[in-house]
């Protein structure tokens, strides 16, 4: 079902993980999709990670949507602001924004306390989790509003009432996944008068490029990385969370869930789709319920 078709998508960040996940699912439905990021096959980023936006745009083509893959540095507003003129000229509207920009994985060093933290890299993680968000809504959201019923997702890592209560190991990483929730909340007020929706959405334990290469597996064997890490049978593919994304897009009554905060296992409960495998993975209430109690690794009824 192209549930999408006709709708115009940007997802920034979308080179890889839960961006690419994202792109190709919204391609899926049938949406034009615009996916930018640092690294192309003729560049790379200071990530220097393979992955590339014209492979991303490619999938996003095979899955039944049209990729168009366009280099931009988030930080830089000039690439920015001509990102949006080439979406305006082209399409002449933007129906779904996907704030995904992060790039920060090598910044950040976990339990480490902020007056030995590096503060450079410190500082730098934040102008990537937080300065491209602003940045790049500044310059989207006037086509957006154009049309009713646009949507805003701001990609973070951990829900609101989960975070309230947890340190998330590093000052600098802490603040920089809550600082993108409140800011979908602060969009979520100033979007409603021009009934547009935003809310920020988390993946669970997500099989990205980077956590795949770190148990040593392929999409294809990762249940193999439980002998390692028991707990990652939890563990979901970047397309969970594109489905969940994509169901948002295609709900016409997605502003009741302006300015909240939501999770891929929650939405798909709500919206009845599931991950590759069938499956439908419940990270949250499994992080709380089996792992920070203390419980050995079980699967049954959180997937």
């Amino acid at each position: 079902m192209k549930s999408l078709e006709g709708k115009v998508a940007l997802v920034a960040g979308a080179t890889r993980g839960a961006g690419r996940g994202i792109a190709v699912e919204l391609g899926a439905a049938g949406a034009t999709v615009y996916v930018t990021g640092r690294t192309t096959r003729y560049s790379s980023s200071e990530y220097n990670r393979p992955e590339t936006i014209e492979e991303t745009a490619e999938l996003v083509n095979e899955a039944g949507g049209q990729g168009i893959a366009v280099q931009v540095d988030h930080l830089e507003h000039e690439q920015v602001r001509a990102l949006l003129q080439h979406i305006e000229r082209d399409q002449g509207r933007l129906d779904v924004l996907v704030n995904d920009i992060w790039g920060a994985e090598h910044m950040f060093e976990w339990d480490v306390p902020v007056w030995k933290h590096s503060l450079d890299k410190g500082l730098r993680l934040l102008e990537l989790a937080v300065d491209t968000h602003l940045i790049t809504s500044h310059y989207a959201l006037p086509l957006l509003i154009r049309n009713k019923h646009g949507l805003v997702v701001e990609m973070t890592d951990g829900t609101a009432a989960y975070n309230q209560s947890r340190y998330r190991n590093s000052m600098f990483y802490d603040l920089a996944k809550n600082t993108v929730i409140r800011m979908a909340w602060a969009l979520s007020q100033e979007l409603q008068p021009y009934s547009c929706t935003a809310l920020s959405l988390t993946p669970g334990w997500m099989r990205s490029e980077i956590m795949l290469e770190h148990f040593s597996v392929r999409e294809e064997n990762w249940r193999d990385a439980a002998i390692k890490e028991p707990h990652f049978i939890i563990s979901e593919s970047p397309r969970y969370v594109g489905r969940a994304v994509a169901a948002l897009a295609a709900d016409p009554h997605v502003a009741r869930w302006n300015g909240q905060s939501l999770s891929s296992g929650q939405l798909a409960q709500e919206y009845g789709f599931r991950d590759l495998d069938g499956s439908r993975p419940d990270c949250f209430r499994y992080l709380t319920e089996v792992i920070e109690t203390g419980k050995p690794a079980q699967i049954e009824g959180y997937r």
